[in-house]
């Protein structure tokens, strides 16, 4: 398949030797990025950190990519992401880090090189937001969190 994107990645001295972003399998939507840790880290339940991936982007303008947990992870070590998905803009070109959060009930080590989540490449749609004395009625109204029951 043929990217519809094409993202530039400049790999910074932390990840020498570390695979860049890369999509394990043809259908997969998100590219998996590794750890660029030098030396184990341990995260303690409740833990967080951000994790080095040991690389830069340029994202083309119109696209962001969305930085988002591992199911594996979170599934089977309670490991997520705290912002997620995290969002990296397309004029950032600094280093990126995956905040990544221990949410199990043991201790988590994450290894150099270790899968820790995966890039997805989307779209921007940019709005134009106007302020509006009254806002159209809708069927659900104001009902917010829990209003349509369980």
């Amino acid at each position: 398949m043929t990217p519809a994107v094409t993202v530039a990645v400049t790999r910074l001295p932390a990840g020498k030797g570390l695979p860049l972003p890369a999509y394990m399998t043809v259908g997969a939507a998100g590219a998996d990025v590794v750890a660029a840790v030098t030396d184990d880290l341990v995260l303690a339940p409740g833990d967080r950190a951000v994790v080095p991936t040991g690389f830069a982007l340029e994202v083309p303008d119109g696209f962001e990519v969305q930085v988002r947990p591992r199911s594996g992870l979170a599934a089977k070590h309670g490991v997520t992401l705290l912002n997620s998905p995290g969002t990296i803009d397309s004029d950032y070109r600094g280093p990126v880090g995956v905040v990544l959060v221990n949410h199990g009930r043991e201790p988590f080590v994450v290894r150099r090189g270790e899968r820790i989540a995966q890039l997805v490449v989307a779209p921007v749609v940019r709005a134009a937001f106007r302020e509006a004395q009254t806002l159209a009625a809708s069927t659900r109204g104001e009902g917010g969190f829990g209003s349509t029951g369980q």
